[in-house]
């Protein structure tokens, strides 16, 4: 499939937040079908570097990359690992890091590599093609992690009338592909009245989530953009779900200069040293026309950030709002038993 057959979302909002200048070096944390590199590129004389753990999105642009020469070098590697791979390559600061969140369009397009319930493939939902993938889980794990995997990254409320569902057609022959995992999801969880929602969209979404640990590699993603912004650098997130949103959300706010707490009968505690200012004092959404053309726009929210002097904060998972982390060396250890 083309570069040309996908439009990346809030791209105008993406190069106006990022502001490219000419000799700056940019990272493309979320690579995908190269749209916000492509569009940084052209808006500056700049470098940019595009990660991206899947490997086909890295062979894809190869065709296309050549045009730009040195100033776009691809990456294989997960955006987590960023500030490791830079370093290697003897960079030590960036001006920009910009992050498209969650799965890209190809890979929805894709039968092949499982993501969408609307298009019979192997239940696989590896970013990178690796394992254990979706169908190992829909397998193996027992009912309460099952349910604790849809609830936490899904926020399912049906979580656990779906998780006996799973469990009970399982025993009867095996799950092993989208169309018949989705199936079992809607007898389970039918959908009633207006609702434009899949009965399958938020089970797919925590398989997803969980097997490419995509809230644990934002949270690292994000601390590495921290550690490389120089001052004036800029940070980036466009995201697509709740989970996703809080944690760029918090992640931000935790790093803005608080007012000194106290009483007027005790001194003010010490200032923290803000390591960001927000860019935009409200989350940014795409403008009706927008969404008109690309439908999968309709829930993108832009949030941005301007690095400061301050050091990188220290880290602290819990402010940020992301599930309690679910183990997968532990799940089906209770069936086991």
């Amino acid at each position: 499939m083309s570069y040309a057959a996908h439009t990346a979302v809030m791209e105008k909002e993406i190069v106006v937040a990022l502001a490219p200048k000419p000799g700056g070096v940019y990272i493309d944390a979320t690579f995908g079908a190269g749209g916000y590199a492509r569009a940084i590129l052209k808006a500056a004389n700049c470098t940019v570097y595009g990660f991206d753990r899947d490997p086909a999105a890295i062979d894809r642009a190869r065709g296309w990359a050549a045009e730009f020469g040195d100033r776009l070098r691809l990456i294989n590697r997960p955006f987590a690992e960023m500030l490791e791979a830079m370093n290697e390559d003897g960079v030590a600061e960036v001006d920009g890091v910009v992050f498209d969140l969650g799965v890209s369009s190809m890979q929805i397009d894709e039968a092949e590599r499982g993501f969408s319930f609307l298009r019979e493939g192997p239940l696989s939902m590896r970013m990178d093609g690796g394992k254990p993938d979706a169908g190992d889980i829909v397998a193996e794990a027992d009912g309460r992690d099952l349910a604790a995997i849809f609830k936490a990254y899904g926020e399912e409320k049906k979580a656990g009338q779906i998780s006996r569902a799973v469990v009970a057609a399982r025993e009867e022959a095996p799950i092993t592909t989208t169309t018949q995992l989705a199936a079992i999801i809607e007898k389970a969880s039918p959908v009633y009245g207006k609702s434009r929602i899949h009965a399958a969209t938020r089970v797919f979404q925590a398989l997803r989530i969980f097997v490419n640990d995509e809230l644990g590699q934002l949270i690292a993603g994000l601390r590495a953009a921290e550690k490389l912004l120089r001052p004036a650098g800029r940070l980036v997130a466009v995201t697509f779900h709740s989970l996703e949103d809080r944690i760029v959300k918090r992640f931000l706010s935790t790093r803005i200069a608080a007012q000194p707490s106290g009483s007027r009968h005790a001194p003010p505690s010490e200032k923290p040293i803000a390591s960001f200012e927000l860019l935009c004092a409200k989350v940014l959404t795409p403008d009706d026309d927008e969404v008109m053309r690309n439908p999968r726009a309709r829930s993108a929210k832009l949030r941005a950030g301007i690095r400061l002097d301050g050091p990188p904060a220290p880290a602290n998972d819990d402010v940020l709002g992301a599930p309690r982390p679910i183990s997968m060396s532990t799940l089906g250890k209770e069936k086991n038993k």
